[in-house]
């Protein structure tokens, strides 16, 4: 038998949930939990009790702000005016500025 793992808190986790995303969802959930830091169990778990997402400065964060930026960059050369600006990119353009911004205060 495998060991327990517990959490933080010391609650052992051993409850599973399970939900369906559509493809571009995901893609949304999973840069959000990118430029987190965090694992996504304990991302959508903070989302989901409404709990802030403290940013700690990593390698890993440092790499995702990086690509995204890389991203970003490559979207705003395709894109001819404002109106042509999807809400999924003008969500992923305020995730990355809030945690750029956290990241400055924080130094």
């Amino acid at each position: 038998m495998s060991l327990k793992v517990y959490d933080d808190q010391g609650r052992w986790r051993n409850k599973t949930v399970a939900f369906r995303m559509s493809p571009e969802e995901d893609a949304q959930l999973e840069k959000a939990v990118a430029l987190s830091g965090l694992t996504k169990q304990d991302y959508i778990i903070r989302r989901l009790q409404c709990r802030d997402v403290v940013v700690q400065g990593n390698p890993r964060v440092y790499k995702a702000l990086r690509n995204q930026m890389a991203d970003i960059l490559a979207e705003m050369k395709r894109i001819k005016c404002a109106e042509d600006i999807s809400d999924d990119f003008h969500d992923l353009l305020l995730l990355v500025a809030e945690t750029m911004n956290g990241m400055a205060a924080e130094s």
